[in-house]
């Protein structure tokens, strides 16, 4: 029988939801290929994959999808890997460069731009090159392990500016400048803006696919990667060249894995603001894969 196809975004916060596949008890049971979060939804909607861990718009933006339930990434607050880097206060900001390995963060980044900071800024995709971002525009969107870099770079060489927000010299992000840059955590915005939680991924899948045994597997997965996180961080702080102590406070205090009720009203505001501003055809109800027994009582546990 041939094994479901799951493609898996190649970040540390999506490692603790897909240990248990990699390196635990269901190593071996499914087809694993891994990408960047907008590669894993053109896997889902072209068929390439089964089950894929896909930005949240995207889950509007291809029909025929089941969430399944109490899975996600997703932060309360201040998720330290979504960084806006801009040159200038992000109210006098007339341009902004997109991560394009985004597409989440690319749409919040411009929910935030019309609704909170009220600014009609220019935007455009590109690769994730901070240097040469901010040559093309004021501001740049990075997104994943390298605005993690970032933000562990400038936190104890940053001050905070009357409103808040982070601000340090262009050299402590190893840029040859005088300049000064603003930070700003995508995620510390979207609270201020909605009082909410940020939902930045889910798993989905065609419903047939979504059967009871995988909502139990992928619950178990999670539940034994959290309970792993001392190991992914040591083997993770090798490969970013990151203190490990870093990366486990990360993990435990930045990135929420699951998709309570909270959660839940701050992706259904997200999609109802993204729906406002034409980024989608129009906000559909979420569609959960039938729960199972099984599947809540490994949640549960």
């Amino acid at each position: 029988m041939q094994k479901l196809r799951i493609s898996i975004v190649q970040y540390l916060n999506t490692a603790p939801l897909v240990w248990g596949f990699t390196n635990g008890p269901l190593a071996g049971k499914y087809d694993l290929s891994f990408t960047v979060p907008s590669q894993c939804a053109e896997a889902l909607r072209t068929g390439a994959a089964d089950i894929a861990i896909i930005p949240a718009i995207e889950y509007q933006r291809i029909p025929g999808l089941v969430v399944l339930p109490d899975l996600a990434i997703a932060s309360q607050n201040r998720v330290r890997s979504l960084l806006i880097i801009a040159k200038k206060p992000i109210e006098q900001v007339r341009s902004i460069a997109l991560d394009r390995s985004s597409r989440s963060t690319q749409a919040l980044t411009r929910i935030l731009a019309a609704e909170h900071w009220k600014i009609d800024p220019e935007f455009f995709e590109t690769e994730p090159d901070l240097h040469a971002m901010l040559e093309k525009a004021d501001a740049a969107m990075l997104i994943g392990d390298p605005a993690l870099r970032i933000s562990i770079a400038i936190e104890k060489k940053s001050t905070v500016s009357a409103q808040g927000r982070a601000v340090c010299q262009a050299a402590t992000l190893g840029i040859q400048s005088a300049e000064i840059f603003h930070i700003y955590d995508v995620v510390g915005e979207w609270r201020k803006f909605s009082s909410l939680p940020a939902v930045m991924a889910v798993w989905a899948a065609r419903p047939d696919v979504a059967t009871p045994e995988v909502q139990v597997d992928f619950a178990a997965s999670r539940d034994f990667g959290l309970a792993q996180i001392p190991a992914i961080c040591q083997e993770s702080a090798r490969e970013l060249e990151l203190p490990r102590e870093t990366l486990e406070s990360y993990l435990r205090h930045n990135i929420d894995f699951s998709l309570g009720e909270e959660n839940r009203r701050g992706l259904e505001r997200y999609f109802h603001e993204a729906a406002k501003l034409g980024l989608i055809p129009s906000e559909k109800k979420i569609e959960w894969a039938h729960a199972s027994k099984e599947a809540a009582h490994v949640s549960a546990n």
